[in-house]
């Protein structure tokens, strides 16, 4: 295999934990807090924002190894992936709309792969 599909696989799978980072912000919001201090001092925003730092790194590190231009392309999954963990976690419906515009960007990927 080569470095590029390695670092390739990385940075979707980076994009991938950035989701879920998202996805543990917005589940924060859901709560009810006393003091505003702890709308950012919750275990959910801390792991949340963890995550999201973690994950640039590690796209920074993949961008070194991968054409610029193929990073586009692997970070519109991220739109993907947010869409089916917030209707697996959140319960969050997926419209025709949606539907249609995850269609249109896995059809962009498939194109740009091949």
């Amino acid at each position: 295999m080569s470095n590029e599909f390695i670092y390739s696989v990385i940075m979707v799978v980076s994009v991938f934990i950035s989701s879920i980072s998202q996805i543990l912000l917005k589940k924060s919001t859901e709560k009810e807090y006393k003091k505003a201090i702890y709308e950012y001092l919750n275990p959910l925003v801390l792991m949340g924002y963890t995550l999201f730092f973690g994950c640039t790194l590690v796209n920074v590190i993949a961008l070194r190894y991968i054409p610029l231009s193929m990073a586009p392309i692997l970070e519109s999954s991220g739109y993907i992936f947010v869409t089916v963990l917030g209707y697996i976690c959140l319960k969050e419906k997926i419209s025709k709309r949606k539907r249609l515009g995850m269609s249109i960007i896995l059809l962009g990927i498939l194109i740009f792969s091949l």
